[in-house]
């Protein structure tokens, strides 16, 4: 019989827990059985010890099962992509439609602000009436309606993991291999997924700052997601400088619709279009990635994907005809200020953390989980590496509730970006691609 107590010694001892040790240990994190002290004496072994190759996906799966896995009868392949994070970071409210109007269907269950990164289901929040916890049944409608749902996981979905996080943050173990993969995944494969694209993001706003250690990440969720029986390819992709010229939820929405709707194109088209690519080859909807690729673009160029997008808005509660008006649904801070270059000069680097930071220090994020966010802060016009500035020229605008909050945000936007007399060498936008 198993129990808590001979699956920690196993693990502090080096060896690997067994398949049905790993599969019972999360069972009793989802229902209580284990106890806060086991669970947290659990995830320092694994962090220390590791679990090796097998052991990962054991957990994995463990953790998937620990709650309901959605099963799908759809005429067309289930697919999704997952970002590791960063700031800019919008991709997620322009694929997921693009996808829907190529063929795929999107269940695209996402997360809230971590950190100095922007959530998927924060930006979605700035849209009135758009509600993302939704029900199974209504989940359903949506996905029948629009083809895609970006939505926050249910209690059913993977208990486990969300018990095992939640002692994981309180015990210095969140930055575990393991235990990093076996969270991401066990969610996204309990959405019933037939193909996954991981965006695994390495730079200055990045949780990974090291390409050795993204590469890594990367490796273990491959590896890890294929061997789970789910079709997988990861992205290893630049996040020295915001990936939109925005940062902050309604404005990176504002973004989003100019791309959907009047701007497709620039370098959050360009990823868009990587990831799609891979996910329409993989679920046998185009020929290959570049086919795949051609497709999304032209999805977006069209209007297609601001007609799904539009479609899975008014499905979750949203405005009917949120496309057409979007300038008036969005709320908007109430002071507006341009942040001018000090001299001339070239871009040469910034402190994407550091930018993703002043947004969550004027009420765009959260500090502790129960903070209410300000929707309407953040900065827009964000100038990108390798820009040439003359003296005066704006580098953002800084959208505040406060003048105070204005000013600290500029001092923070000031030390962030940093002017050089030489053109920087700007990093490709995608990396490596892994599987």
């Amino acid at each position: 019989m198993n129990d808590a107590r001979s699956i920690i010694a196993k693990l502090r001892q080096r060896q690997t827990p067994s398949r049905d040790e790993l599969t019972w240990f999360a069972q009793s994190l989802a229902d209580g059985t284990v106890t806060d002290a086991q669970a947290g004496a659990f995830a320092m072994a694994v962090c220390l010890n590791g679990l090796g190759d097998a052991g990962r996906v054991a957990l994995t799966m463990a953790m998937r099962d620990s709650g309901q896995v959605l099963e799908w009868d759809f005429d067309g392949p289930v697919l999704d992509k997952h970002s590791t994070g960063g700031v800019g970071d919008c991709v997620s409210l322009i694929l997921a439609p693009a996808l829907a109007a190529c063929g795929a269907y999107v269940p695209m269950i996402s997360g809230r602000g971590l950190g100095h990164t922007g959530g998927t289901l924060d930006k979605l929040d700035a849209i009135p009436g758009v509600s993302t916890q939704l029900s199974e049944r209504r989940l359903r409608d949506v996905m029948t309606k629009a083809g895609c749902a970006i939505v926050g996981a249910t209690a059913q979905i993977a208990p486990a993991d969300k018990r095992l996080y939640a002692v994981r943050d309180v015990t210095a173990t969140v930055e575990s291999m393991d235990l990093i993969t076996a969270s991401i995944l066990s969610k996204k494969l309990a959405a019933g997924l037939d193909g996954l694209v991981l965006d695994v993001k390495v730079g200055s706003g990045a949780f990974m700052k090291d390409a050795e250690d993204a590469r890594a990440l990367a490796d273990a969720l491959v590896n890890t997601a294929n061997a789970a029986g789910c079709k997988t390819t990861a992205l290893i992709t630049d996040m020295s400088q915001p990936l939109a010229p925005a940062l902050g939820n309604a404005l990176e929405v504002a973004h989003v619709m100019r791309t959907l709707t009047t701007s497709p194109s620039g370098p959050l088209v360009e990823i868009c279009a990587a990831l799609g690519g891979v996910l329409l080859a993989n679920g046998g909807l185009a020929k290959d990635v570049q086919a795949g690729a051609d497709a999304i673009v032209s999805a977006i160029s069209d209007g297609r994907a601001a007609e799904r997008f539009g479609a899975m808005i008014a499905a979750m509660g949203g405005p009917v005809h949120f496309v057409e008006n979007w300038p008036r649904f969005l709320p908007e801070a109430t002071v507006i200020r341009e942040i001018n270059a000090p001299g001339a000069g070239f871009v040469t680097a910034m402190d994407g953390e550091a930018l993703g930071l002043a947004v969550v220090e004027m009420g765009g994020g959260r500090k502790v989980e129960s903070d209410v966010i300000n929707p309407g802060v953040g900065l827009s016009d964000v100038v990108r590496l390798g820009t040439k500035v003359a003296k005066g020229q704006p580098l953002c605008v800084v959208h505040a509730a406060r003048p105070a909050e204005a000013d600290r945000a500029e001092a923070a936007v000031r030390a962030a970006i940093t002017i050089g007399p030489l053109a920087p060498t700007v990093p490709d936008l995608i990396t490596e691609r892994i599987g």
